[in-house]
């Protein structure tokens, strides 16, 4: 599966990221930085006014267009079509690159270059175009950067490449690409436009992914901080852009709300450096336009959740507000989730992309604090949704150990029983006692021991609240 990160097991790529204090830092200090760009750009700017308003009028635009998609995605293929682009609807990640690789047979070409896509990430087209002899350079800063260090994959939605210090990018560019160079960032990055400028001037076909794809025009929209895409999608007489079926507004005055709303929550910027619209210009002879170009529309597994409780999660904008403030991602970074989509978001998407027995545990990687939720510019219940991703994993997918279960049965038994209830409490300091050392439990069998590992376990008091009220309102 393609949008898979790595095969170790869950709970084992979360003890690695535990033990990368660099990856963990990084992570933070990220966090803290872009979360407060956020905040000024949105709550702290007098110029943007009520920013609930915009995130009421982002959600409604999301979920109209949702309610409405068959509507249009006929009406953006059929305008796409009629200015001479070709379109392609691809059912599977296979069928979209299946599609990619035969345009790319047809045209015989050799050097591909790549911009601002993460669904080619998820499908893996990298590496399908290399089976058919290309050679695809990526040209996104960052995603140059993993390319050359052995095809590392990306740890965040928006700064692919943060799990990564400038030091370590010096390394990487000096044993993989000849770089003679100092660590400062300046220098770093001439030396990869250096780089990427012959790839520029002889790439065949320009591949990139779509932010939003403009419906009533059949228009194609990149939102962008580098002019790469620029070069990508002009210098290539065959263009391919591959888009996310969700990933499309109605009008332009929609794109416009949207484009306010992903530049502030993703960067913290009023206006990013580039807003890059493309729309096919084939059959008027536009001299900047692409003489071919190829839109291919992927579902995946988003229609998985059409119609259903999980329908919100493709309202999703990709600006990564919610990773930027979930304190599960910040302890264990973005390759631990395990899929090219991390944080909040990452644990509702790729159990709809990739089902519950590849991603079931990730939404139980969270503390459930919808900090995640009020982050989000379209106003996805995230953490509702990890709930209910929850409730499925065990109920209707039968996904849980019996053992669990039977624990889960005699707690429900307990809890829901006042005189057991009663009788377990009072007992609980006489049964815990001899794991009790110093006033705590730091050695906890079974449920507990998970927790004992990284923290301390408050052993229980003698003193309880039921107790303690029946003495207070004798007081009283």
């Amino acid at each position: 599966m393609p949008m898979k990160i790595g095969e170790k097991p869950f709970f084992d790529r979360v003890d690695d990221a535990l033990d990368d204090d660099f990856m963990r830092n990084a992570m933070a200090s990220a966090q803290d930085r872009l979360r407060d760009k956020k905040l000024d750009a949105t709550e702290r700017d007098d110029q943007i006014g009520d920013w609930e308003e915009w995130r009421k009028a982002g959600e409604e635009i999301r979920r109209h267009t949702l309610e409405n998609l068959d509507f249009y995605l006929d009406q953006l293929s059929e305008n796409f079509a009629k200015k001479g682009g070709h379109v392609y609807f691809a059912k599977t990640a296979e069928d979209a690159n299946r599609y990619i690789q035969e345009v790319a047979k047809k045209k015989d070409a050799k050097h591909v270059t790549k911009a601002k896509s993460m669904v080619t990430e998820e499908i893996g087209l990298n590496e399908a175009l290399e089976d058919v002899g290309c050679d695809v350079h990526e040209t996104d800063l960052a995603e140059y950067i993993l390319q050359i260090d052995d095809k590392d994959r990306p740890s965040h939605i928006v700064v692919p490449s943060l799990h990564k210090n400038k030091e370590q990018i010096r390394d990487t560019f000096q044993l993989k690409a000849g770089y003679t160079g100092t660590e400062e960032p300046r220098e770093l990055t001439a030396f990869a436009r250096s780089q990427l400028r012959e790839v520029f001037m002889k790439a065949d076909i320009g591949v990139t992914g779509c932010n939003f794809a403009v419906a009533e025009s059949g228009s194609i929209s990149l939102v962008t901080n580098e002019g790469n895409a620029n070069m990508v999608t002009t210098y290539p007489d065959t263009q391919i852009t591959v888009m996310g079926m969700e990933r499309l507004v109605p009008t332009w005055d929609e794109l416009d709300v949207l484009v306010n709303l992903l530049s502030r929550s993703a960067v913290g910027q009023k206006i990013t450096t580039y807003v890059t619209n493309l729309t096919p210009g084939v059959e008027e002879d536009c001299v900047d336009a692409p003489k071919e170009f190829h839109l291919v529309i992927l579902d995946a597994g988003r229609s998985n959740a059409l119609g259903t409780e999980f329908q919100s999660a493709l309202h999703c904008i990709r600006c990564a507000a919610c990773v930027n403030v979930c304190p599960v991602y910040r302890q264990i970074g973005g390759h631990a989730y395990g899929s090219i989509y991390q944080g909040p978001i990452g644990a509702v998407l790729s159990p709809i992309l990739g089902g519950y027995e590849e991603y079931g545990e990730l939404p139980f990687a969270s503390s459930l604090c919808a900090a995640c939720t009020e982050a989000c510019p379209v106003k996805i219940p995230l953490h509702e949704q990890l709930i209910r991703h929850r409730e499925n994993y065990v109920a209707e997918k039968g996904m849980v150990k019996k053992s669990e279960k039977m624990a889960m049965n005699a707690f429900g038994v307990g809890a829901s029983t006042p005189s057991l209830f009663q009788m377990a409490v009072k007992g609980a300091p006489t049964f815990m006692k001899p794991l009790v050392k110093d006033g705590s439990i730091s050695k906890g069998p079974g449920p507990m021991k998970p927790w004992t590992a990284i923290r301390e376990f408050p052993a229980p008091g003698k003193d309880n609240f039921r107790s303690w009220f029946k003495e207070h309102k004798k007081g009283r």
